[in-house]
């Protein structure tokens, strides 16, 4: 027997509650009169503020996310297995970025990490235990929650550079920073390829957030500032390009049924005896 929409209606209206919430919590960021993307602290590391554009993407898709959460397939997915772990996302996500709006980067990046986990929950339960069954699965599930997950990794770098990191307007870039600068675009860059090969298929939106970024900070990095930065954010960039191509070329190869293919030709040659 087939579920009504008002099961779980509690849970479900304090999804849409907290949407809402989370939502409004990054358009202040915008509206504020202060407008944190243009006047926030600026590190060796900031991206040029078309990075953050990825919060529209991911707000678009997790509307459509939550008006997914009224149909049987939704409800399994969003209500049954991803449940109150949502809402606590978006609490978290709303403290972690007011605080970040109001320069208290240090509390900041203690939320980031929160945040972090919180979406790492929501990330393995989708991945693991409910695979995309239809194309509301596929868009209104899996592709929210990967992007939030790449997006996050990009975020605590950030929020750490702006807690610890030196400021670029009134410092140069001295050879430590450069060194963390260095690590901390392998680092994204590696995280872009891991999502790439963390399936058959990979994860295209995953890594396609940290790609974005990267582009970004070699946009913001002026070449006159530190030219190593800006050069070393391009060289990374492209690589996660690359890999986001891989992950393209997986996720055809999976609806072409190429998956299958990969799957027997890494089986094990045994021959049958006998």
């Amino acid at each position: 027997m087939s579920g009504r929409w008002t099961d779980d209606i509690l849970l479900k209206i304090t999804n849409i509650i907290v949407y809402f919430l989370f939502l409004g919590s990054n358009v202040y960021t915008v509206a504020a009169p202060h407008d944190i993307y243009f006047t926030g602290r600026e590190t060796y590391i900031t991206p040029a503020p078309w990075a953050f554009l990825i919060w529209s993407l991911i707000h678009l898709l997790l509307l459509g996310t939550i008006i997914y959460q009224f149909t049987a397939p939704g409800k399994k997915v969003i209500i049954d297995g991803i449940s109150w772990r949502f809402p606590l996302l978006g609490v978290l996500n709303a403290i972690y970025v007011h605080l970040w709006a109001s320069q208290y980067y240090i509390l900041a990046l203690v939320f980031a990490l929160f945040v972090s986990s919180s979406i790492s929950h929501i990330y393995y339960t989708v991945k693991k235990f409910h695979l995309p069954a239809n194309i509301g699965d596929e868009v209104l599930v899996h592709l929210p929650f990967s992007l939030y997950h790449g997006w996050t990794t990009v975020l605590i770098i950030l929020t750490a550079f702006e807690a610890f990191g030196v400021d670029a307007v009134t410092q140069p870039a001295g050879v430590w920073t450069k060194v963390f600068v260095f690590l901390a675009l392998f680092f994204l860059e590696a995280t872009a390829a891991a999502y790439a090969f963390s399936s058959p298929e990979g994860d295209v939106s995953a890594s396609f957030a940290i790609m974005w970024s990267l582009f970004a900070i070699f946009a913001h990095q002026d070449v006159h500032r530190s030219g190593f930065i800006h050069w070393a954010a391009l060289a990374f960039a492209l690589l996660s390009a690359f890999w986001v191509f891989v992950g393209i070329f997986g996720t055809y190869k999976r609806y072409r049924g190429g998956s299958i293919i990969l799957d027997e030709e890494r089986a094990p040659l045994v021959g049958s005896e006998n």
